[in-house]
């Protein structure tokens, strides 16, 4: 793991935007035909911290005219399952099901083929922007997995950077190759295909 992780969060805060604001990042260049995706991980605690962090980021690039779309998974799947009017049963049944019960509805109500990845992409293909950030995955999870929604925006996110804003690590082993430990110790599963921000070098 990068020293940054266990930096202050201001120290973070100036590294994400020197590396945002930077015409290799937003041009995509030196990443060898991979997929322009990356990961920003963060420990768990901060969550509100990171989160005021995120909201200033935007504003700051916003303000060199870098234009960010944030898409926060937890709130689109509130939103999704409102339009498919399953929201307040849910909310209703809540405590009587088991919780084995309650993922089963939704993730047949957030598949992610079918619902999640076609909601994500309406915004995609509807607003001008330079730079995705993806955040809530900490809210979703077990019922939506951070892999998944990455392995199903692969074909979809190759035109602008994506990052993802992690409450966990990605991390590395020769072993186990590349991985992403939600609330750092749920291992989520591997997940090669993507860049840990924390480590990226402006030339």
């Amino acid at each position: 793991m990068n020293d940054l992780y266990d930096r202050p969060v201001n120290i973070r805060f100036e590294h994400l935007l020197q590396v945002i604001s930077s015409k290799s990042f937003l041009e995509m260049q030196g990443l060898n035909n991979e997929i322009p995706f990356f990961i920003f991980p963060y420990m768990p605690p901060e969550q509100n911290q990171i989160s005021e962090m995120s909201q200033l980021l935007i504003k700051r690039l916003a303000s060199e005219g870098i234009i960010i779309l944030e898409i926060n998974i937890y709130d689109l799947t509130i939103t999704l399952l409102k339009e498919q009017g399953v929201w307040e049963s849910i909310l209703e049944n809540e405590t009587s099901l088991t919780k084995k019960e309650l993922m089963e509805d939704l993730q047949s109500s957030l598949n992610s083929e079918h619902h999640l990845v076609p909601a994500i992409t309406e915004r995609i293909e509807t607003e001008s922007f330079d730079i995705l950030f993806l955040t809530g995955i900490g809210e979703v999870f077990p019922y939506i997995r951070s892999h998944n929604i990455l392995n199903s925006l692969q074909s979809i996110a190759k035109t602008f950077p994506t990052i993802m804003w992690f409450p966990g690590k990605y991390s590395y082993t020769l072993e186990g190759g590349s991985s992403l430990d939600l609330f750092d110790h749920l291992h989520d599963d591997k997940y090669y295909r993507a860049f840990n921000i924390l480590e990226y070098q402006l030339e």
